[in-house]
Formats: C-alpha cells, sequence, structure tokens
C-alpha cells in the first residue's frame, strides 16, 4: 500500500513537470486546460472501471465519437489519463479483498514487465499501425467479455492464491496482458477470467488487476510522457474526472453490498456489460475500417 502511494506520488511529479515544460508548445488540439467532456469522459469511464467492467474500452469509444483525441494519441492518453484513478481504486480494493501476497506481488511484477518491453515500442508506431492494433486488440477484448456473459460454467472455486503449474501459467499471461495495456486493450476483462479460470475467487482478481494497472500504467505513462505520444488535454480530463469517480464508485458498491441489494447490483452489471460489448464492437470495426479502408485518414503518421 506504501509503496502504491510512493509511485503516485513520483508519477504525478514528473506528469506535472512534464506539463509545465510542454504547457505553451502543446498543440491546441491536444494542449490546454480539459473541457467538461474530458471530464465527463473521465468520470463515467473511471466509475464503471471500479465496478470491472474496466476504461480503456469505453474511453476510446468515446474519444472517437466525440472525437476528443486523436487515434494515433490514444493508447498514450489511456495509459497516462487513468494512471492516478487507477492508483485510488488499487489502494482502496487491496485493504478489502484478502489475497495470498505471493500470487498478488508475483502478477503484479510480471504486468509491469510486459509494459516495461511494450510501451517504447507503441509510443514510436505511425498513427495506421495503432489503429491496426487496437481495433484487433479490442476485437480480442470483446470476445473474452462474450465468454463472460454467456458461459456460465465457469467454476468459482474459494482459492485466494496460486500454486505449482498454474502460478506460471497466471504469471506468464499477465505478463502478455502488461504488454498489451501499452497498446489500448485493457487488462480487467481478460485478467478476470485468467485469474477465474485458474480456480481462484472472481474477487481476487480485483486486486490483482487494478494492483497490476496501478504499477504498470506510471512505468508505460511516463515512456509516453517523455515522447509527448499523448493529449496532455483529454488525459487531465481524465485524471480529474476519474478520481472523485472511483471513490464513489467504491462506495455504491459496497453500500448496495451491505443493502443485500446483490442481485439488482449483479443483474445491473450484466445489462452494462451487453452494453459496453457493443460499443467495443462498433470501436474496434471503425478502427479497422479507418486502417485499411480511409486513406484520407491515415495521411498522418
Amino acid at each position: 500500500m506504501y509503496a502504491l502511494g510512493v509511485v503516485g506520488v513520483v508519477f504525478s511529479g514528473v506528469w506535472l513537470r512534464q506539463l509545465a515544460r510542454d504547457w505553451k508548445s502543446a498543440p491546441k488540439e491536444t494542449g490546454g486546460f480539459p473541457n467538461i467532456i474530458n471530464l465527463a469522459t473521465g468520470f463515467v469511464t473511471n466509475f464503471l472501471d471500479t465496478w470491472s467492467i474496466g476504461s480503456f474500452a469505453t474511453t476510446t469509444a468515446l474519444f472517437r465519437f466525440l472525437k476528443q483525441c486523436p487515434d494515433r494519441l490514444i493508447p498514450g492518453t489511456l495509459n497516462v489519463g487513468h494512471c492516478v484513478p487507477t492508483i485510488v481504486e488499487a489502494l482502496l480494493w487491496t485493504t478489502i479483498v484478502k489475497i495470498d501476497p505471493t500470487t498478488l506481488i508475483s502478477m503484479i511484477a510480471a504486468a509491469v514487465a510486459g509494459a516495461t518491453l511494450g510501451a517504447p515500442v507503441v509510443a514510436g508506431w505511425p498513427k495506421r499501425k495503432i489503429q491496426m492494433g487496437m481495433g484487433l486488440a479490442l476485437l480480442a477484448a470483446s470476445a473474452l467479455l462474450l465468454q463472460k456473459q454467456i458461459d456460465s460454467g465457469l467454476h468459482w472455486e474459494k482459492s485466494i492464491g496460486l500454486d505449482g503449474s498454474k502460478f506460471w501459467i497466471g504469471i506468464s499471461i499477465n505478463c502478455l496482458l502488461g504488454a498489451l495495456m501499452t497498446l489500448g486493450i485493457g487488462l480487467y476483462a481478460p485478467c478476470m477470467i485468467l485469474v477465474s479460470s485458474l480456480g481462484m475467487e472472481e474477487a481476487s482478481a480485483f486486486p490483482i488487476m487494478m494492483g497490476s494497472c496501478a504499477f504498470l500504467m506510471p512505468v508505460a505513462g511516463v515512456q509516453f510522457i517523455r515522447k509527448s505520444a499523448y493529449s496532455a488535454k483529454a488525459a487531465l480530463g481524465l485524471a480529474i474526472g476519474g478520481a472523485p469517480a472511483v471513490a464513489l464508485a467504491t462506495w455504491l458498491f459496497y453500500k448496495l453490498q451491505d443493502a443485500g441489494a446483490g442481485d439488482q447490483r449483479a443483474q445491473f452489471m450484466y445489462v452494462i456489460r451487453w452494453i459496453v460489448l457493443g460499443v467495443v464492437v462498433y470501436t474496434s470495426i471503425t478502427m479497422l475500417y479507418s486502417a485499411f479502408f480511409d486513406k484520407r485518414d491515415n495521411t498522418q503518421k
């Protein structure tokens, strides 16, 4: 928990220092203060993120629909802007859910290693390559979310940790998920399916996926910040609007639980996930269309 706090302070310091340096020279399209749309996007997506839906796919869809961030800068903006809210999530949830410390630390370290290797590569990619990569990654995410919605056969055991071959499978795949996250594919849905499939309680996925993102996003985010491969205005909107949304969503989640409204909460989440699935599929298709067919949209590199 103390480590998370230190990471958050260091990342915020690096980001604010870079913002101060680039404030006057940043293009009007991506620099300056966030607008109400940026703030609302941060609030809504991080509220849903706290309830395990994830923020990357929904933010990407809103960015494209509302034209708030160039496609080329979306991966960096996601990793930078959602960093602080995710750290808040991890601080709240790692103190609530019981989990084996060795499993938690190992899974987080694996994700950070994947992000460390992936971020410098993605930050230098041209716009068309990012559109192709994000389009395919979002399709993969939608397939995982669809499986989660319709597959009731997953066996939720009571384990709060991994051992033996399951331990090594878990950290290997979480390392890959950390690398893919730098491309703009959210870690939450695949991480929850991974953890649950390996025989752990679904609740155990929360500290793993939130802790993984809280530690890897600053690592990836600093890479994008140093290369100016993100929209400062949109990222600030995500951070400022997202932090209070996380606190509100966490309070509401446990308020419903204390009130015995678990069934109503589950039904609500089920409907929301179907809506998100539709949004993710639509966004992935438009990304791939822009990459392969819209030549005018791919003149920027």
